[in-house]
């Protein structure tokens, strides 16, 4: 573990950390009205053995706050293995050149508020697309609810200013999914900034990108949009700023746990 101000971020080495951080998940990311109980009280997946899992702490108590998981891949080539790849066709991003990594089930417990706690789970993130030298880093990012309705102008705003470049642009794969542009006129751009999730957020302010239309996932209860960054793209003043968070120390290997 590497302290960073109150909290400790590492990587989990044992099977109870991962099950640690996928107990978090299923408080973050509860099962949707009508589904089967967790009855583990843990939410997992098959991905969980083929990444590393991320862990933030608060330091005096070793209480976990945070996680995430990475997955490394050696290409665009290898994206159909990804997360991602279930719910969109990212056969244009194969042509990508060079390692590229996919972020998944990024969670912050609800009772923390602290903005630091997103800060360094950032600063992390940003030392291992270094030290991996990742050029894309992609994934799902999820809207609550299955219903469009709350988040139109979000989804409006994302569809006039945030598009995928059309070289990259994913096609739809899933049954259910819906158009970000909208057909009604203007929308509001403060009203929709503000619906934005706060990882969405964080990705668009360094040039990332979404797909063209969201993803209905009843089985997580969730809508997600396709979010890519491609590394060589950020604005250089916003790339000193992460790498002057960035936690020395923090490495992973080749193979996940």
């Amino acid at each position: 573990m590497i302290e960073a101000g109150r909290y400790t971020v590492g990587l989990a080495t044992r099977p109870e950390e991962v099950a640690e951080t996928q107990a978090l998940r299923h408080r973050c990311f509860p099962p949707p009205a009508g589904s089967a109980p967790r009855e583990t009280g843990r939410e997992t997946d098959p991905f969980d053995d083929r990444c590393h899992h991320v862990l933030l702490r608060e330091g005096r108590t070793g209480r976990l706050v945070g996680s995430f998981r990475l997955l490394l891949l050696e290409g665009g080539a290898e994206i159909g293995k990804s997360y991602s790849a279930q719910f969109y066709d990212l056969s244009r991003l194969e042509a990508f050149v060079g390692p590229i990594a996919e972020l998944s089930r990024f969670c912050i417990d609800p009772v923390v508020r602290d903005p630091d706690v997103l800060r360094l789970a950032w600063a992390a993130l940003t030392q291992i697309v270094d030290e991996r030298q990742v050029g894309l880093l992609f994934g799902c990012t999820s809207f609550a609810g299955n219903s469009p309705a709350p988040y139109r102008a979000a989804f409006g705003l994302l569809a006039q200013k945030s598009l995928a470049p059309a070289r990259w642009r994913p096609r739809r794969q899933a049954q259910e999914t819906v158009d970000l542009a909208q057909r009604d006129g203007e929308t509001a751009p403060k009203h929709g900034l503000s619906q934005l999730p706060p990882l969405l957020r964080s990705y668009l302010a360094m040039g990332g990108w979404v797909s063209d239309h969201a993803v209905i996932d009843r089985g997580f209860g969730t809508l997600h949009v396709f979010t890519g960054l491609e590394i060589a793209r950020i604005p250089p003043a916003r790339k000193r700023l992460l790498r002057a968070l960035a936690l020395p120390g923090l490495a992973v290997s080749r193979a996940a746990q």
